[in-house]
């Protein structure tokens, strides 16, 4: 069987980021003028290389990933943005999603996010067990739905810590830290059963 690879692109900077506020779905309200600034320099990177030729492009369904999807998507062959809400980040769940950081350690205190995946990070959320079991089967669909393709995905931060402790065989949290920045490139290729392979994670040299 064709090996299937994935690119995974996290979105420009949003506006969660810029102000350190927790933005998941219901708070979300798209991508700051840095972050479509990211996400054009990615689009015209790929327009010069040509070194994406997807089969799909794939979001999640938060507005700064749908809206960076749309920037890059005419390097992209103009392929339609199929919306898959499995992509999403980690669902701080409706009594989090919106504070600041300081108002959510004054509220629930300092997370763990090192300790049992498996406890409660963000009451009434998503706990990090859930999270991981989430991104693993929507992988799993997209590899199976996509078998021997090149799937464009853009996402978030934790979802390609995700991705990438799957690929690596890791643990679900702790043993070690990533950092993805904003407009960036990972790319895996599906070999077989559990294996990948590792082409190249956190890619901004167009934002050099």
């Amino acid at each position: 069987m064709t090996d299937t690879r994935l690119i995974l692109v996290r979105h420009g900077e949003s506006h969660g980021n810029a102000q350190k506020f927790i933005a998941g779905l219901r708070s979300c309200t798209g991508l700051t003028d840095h972050g479509r600034w990211q996400a054009e320099r990615l689009r015209d990177r790929l327009l010069d290389s040509n070194e994406v030729m997807p089969t799909v492009l794939c979001s999640s369904s938060y507005p700064r990933a749908l809206e960076t999807a749309r920037i890059i998507a005419p390097a992209l062959g103009s392929l339609p943005v199929t919306v898959d809400v499995g992509w999403g980040e980690h669902d701080p769940g409706p009594d989090c999603d919106g504070l600041t950081y300081a108002e959510f350690v004054e509220r629930f205190g300092q997370p763990d996010w090192d300790g049992d995946p498996f406890d409660v990070t963000y009451p009434g959320g998503e706990t990090k067990a859930a999270f991981y079991d989430r991104i693993m089967d929507t992988l799993r669909r997209t590899v199976t739905d996509n078998a021997g393709g090149t799937v464009v995905v853009v996402c978030h931060g934790g979802v390609i810590d995700v991705m990438m402790r799957i690929a690596l065989h890791a643990p679900i949290n702790g043993k070690f830290e990533l950092h993805t920045a904003n407009a960036s490139l990972t790319e895996v290729v599906h070999v077989k059963g559990p294996k990948w392979r590792l082409v190249r994670y956190n890619d901004s040299a167009h934002l050099v």
